[in-house]
Formats: structure tokens, sequence, C-alpha cells
């Protein structure tokens, strides 16, 4: 069994910044990529950022240059921080992680997700 547990979501005025984390835990052989998702009302999810267990990353052109994702593999840990936040930016923000299992192939999982909302 697999946990993705988000934290660091909340209300912010524009401009401003947070930072999101997501742990994962339960019986993991081994992490492939990490990313974060988001998804505002009426809106399809979408990606926002990605790492690769290399630590090669990959942005949305709409949070280059204000958003930087990264992670921490000893605490099966994956971060986004977020600078100079818009009110479009408001949403549902979801980590997704690649994981194995021991003695099973690899599969995506899903965190809870948290709300950021961007607002004056």
């Amino acid at each position: 069994q697999v946990q993705l547990v988000e934290s660091g979501g909340g209300l912010v005025q524009p401009g401003g910044s947070l930072r999101l984390s997501c742990a994962a835990s339960g019986s993991i052989f081994s992490i492939n990529a990490m990313g974060w998702y988001r998804q505002a009302p009426g809106k399809q999810r979408e990606l926002v950022a990605t790492i690769r267990s290399g630590g090669s990353t990959n942005y949305a052109d709409s949070v280059k240059g204000r958003f930087t994702i990264s992670r921490d593999n000893a605490k099966n840990t994956v971060y986004l921080q977020m600078n100079s936040l818009k009110p479009e930016d408001t949403a549902v923000y979801y980590c997704n992680v690649n994981i194995k299992l021991r003695y099973s192939i690899a599969n995506d999982y899903w965190g809870q997700g948290t709300q950021v909302t961007v607002s004056s």
C-alpha cells in the first residue's frame, strides 16, 4: 500500500509565495518521476511540473520562472515552490508519483489534493 500526503496549500495574496509538499510512504521499492498537477473549477487537470529520478525537470509554460519543483529522495518527498503567484494559479494541486512496489510493476499514485487560492 502507498500513501501520498500533501501539505502547504492555502490563501495567499497576488505576488506571494507558497511551498507545497507531498510525502510518499508505504511498501515502496523505488520512485521514478514525481510531479504536480492542478485543476481549476470548470477546467481539466493540467500538468504543472515534473521531476525525474535523475533530477531533470519539466514545467508548464505558464509557471516557468515562477515555480520550482524539487525532490528529497531520502524522504520520498516532492516539493513545489511557488513564487509570484497570480490569481490564475488558483486551483486544487495534486501530486503524482510513479512508484514501484516490491514484486509489482510501477504505477502512478495521486495525492488527495490541496487548495491554493490567490486573491487579494
